[in-house]
């Protein structure tokens, strides 16, 4: 449901749910939460899970069902990662928040800790005891990233809930809710690209989406590539058939060319040509003669015939593969740590071609 008045915002915050049968996703976690309400039973809580997955909707949406619009300021604090969150804060405006009770309300307040993995091991050590001295009065929500960054604490003073990423079946639905209130136009294509490259994440895929629909109108798989700057299956088809086709210098300057054009980082080709490696077979062509067969291990060479790796996935030996995988993973842990991308496109190009050597030698 689109809010009102919400012309100027973000698609985000513009169709963020405002209730709980709004949230499209966790059906068990919220009807778990709902009992609580209902009951009037609300533990402390420990929302965790990937960003965009509806941790700090579902807490607002429960926010919204416990108050009145006019209670909303005096009954809920909410601070996240950009507030200051130290021991001071903990000590401070929560420890007096938490402390003062309402005169004409009933009832617990609630306060809000978005991202609080950001929050220092004193400020949580503090609230520790913040919390288990005011619960009579007050509820505590946690919200964070990462579990391993909550102190054991915190976390066994809170009921736990995990929100994994949204599956495509839950995310089109709404998806398709926005693009209709909107008037967009997307292809089906493009739709399918907007899930794949949020790989669950909500927040990311609204984004992704409105950030095209301005710039292009439409949104295409090719337009969506383009403007998260992330490579197109065809552009990596093409450097996997240069890397295993071209001789080392033609493969590396029509790769360099097409990184400069498409403005491309290597980290990116990088991982998809490893999905490329991991999903599946690869026809051999042979240049001039019938048709390839599906097989990675090439035929047998008639004199002056030429091979031609008509690419859709590639299906290596497990013996190559095994190799040619180690390879990619130092090439991927040197590229974070800051080395050179020319060099280490060469190392890449070197070991396909390497490996494209070794097949041919096994045939």
């Amino acid at each position: 449901m689109a809010r009102a008045g919400g012309a100027n915002l973000p698609w985000v915050e513009k169709y963020r749910p405002q209730a709980l049968s709004e949230l499209v996703s966790h059906r068990d976690i919220l009807s778990t939460v709902q009992r609580f309400i209902s009951e009037d039973r609300l533990p402390h809580l420990l929302l965790y899970g990937p960003p965009g997955t509806g941790k700090t909707s579902t807490i607002l949406a429960c926010a919204k069902q416990l108050y009145r619009e006019r209670e909303f300021g005096s009954m809920v604090l909410e601070l996240n990662a950009s507030d200051d969150r130290g021991i001071d804060i903990v000590r401070g405006p929560i420890l007096s928040f938490a402390s003062t009770r309402t005169i004409f309300k009933k009832g617990f307040k609630l306060v809000i800790l978005d991202e609080a993995d950001a929050m220092t091991q004193d400020a949580q050590n503090a609230l520790r005891r913040v919390i288990e001295k005011f619960t009579e009065n007050t509820r505590f929500c946690l919200i964070c990233n990462y579990l391993s960054k909550i102190i054991p604490a915190l976390q066994s003073r809170c009921t736990r809930f995990r929100f994994g990423p949204l599956t495509p079946e839950l995310m089109v639905p709404r998806l398709q809710h926005v693009i209709q209130e909107e008037g967009v136009d997307v292809t089906e294509d493009g739709m399918k690209a907007l899930v794949t490259l949020s790989s669950g994440d909500m927040r990311r895929a609204l984004n992704i989406l409105q950030s095209t629909t301005m710039a292009f109108g439409k949104v295409t798989e090719e337009n969506v590539y383009t403007c998260t700057g992330h490579p197109l299956k065809s552009d990596i088809a093409n450097i996997l058939d240069w890397m295993l086709n071209q001789d080392f210098s033609t493969a590396y300057r029509k790769i360099t060319e097409l990184k400069t054009l498409k403005g491309l980082a290597l980290q990116d080709i990088l991982t998809e040509i490893h999905l490329f490696v991991h999903r599946g077979r690869a026809s051999w062509g042979q240049l001039p003669g019938g048709p390839g067969r599906d097989n990675c291990v090439p035929p047998p060479l008639a004199h002056g015939d030429t091979y031609h790796l008509l690419l859709s996935a590639v299906d290596f030996p497990p013996s190559v593969r095994i190799q040619l995988l180690i390879k990619m993973a130092d090439i991927e842990y040197r590229l974070a740590a800051g080395t050179s991308e020319k060099i280490q496109l060469s190392s890449l190009i070197a070991a396909f071609q390497v490996t494209r050597d070794l097949i041919v030698a096994e045939a």
